[in-house]
């Protein structure tokens, strides 16, 4: 899942990044701008995913990557991979790391580096059925 979270409504990265992985052959689910947290995470549920992909260039990031590992972990869910991107100052990406954020790709990151990671770092969940 690629989500948009917060007010930013830059999301010409989110797409291309949904699209690479698309290409790649992963399923993708787009949440769209402008999400919460709370909804990111119920769709992110719903939808069975396997990664949250979150992007940020508006610098709520300290709030918004946190808070969606937050309410996983509130949900009872544990086996989501959170990784996020975009405008990220490099003295905010070991403390997203500890929040749970278990990558952190910003500008200058290739596409293919990020699919070499998914494929390396986020495996299929178990079936809840």
């Amino acid at each position: 899942m690629v989500a948009k979270p917060g007010l930013d409504g830059h999301d010409r990265g989110a797409r291309i990044i949904a699209r690479a992985y698309r290409d790649a052959g992963f399923e993708v689910v787009y949440s769209g701008l402008h999400q919460t947290p709370e909804e990111i995470v119920q769709a992110a549920i719903q939808e069975d995913v396997d990664m949250i992909g979150l992007s940020s260039l508006a610098g709520a990031h300290m709030y918004l990557f946190p808070r969606v590992a937050e309410l996983l972990k509130e949900n009872g869910v544990d086996d989501i991979v959170i990784c996020g991107g975009g405008i990220i100052p490099e003295g905010d990406i070991a403390k997203l790391k500890k929040a749970g954020i278990k990558a952190i790709f910003v500008p200058g990151s290739t596409l293919d580096d990020m699919v070499k990671w998914v494929k390396e770092h986020v495996k299929p969940r178990a079936l809840s059925y």
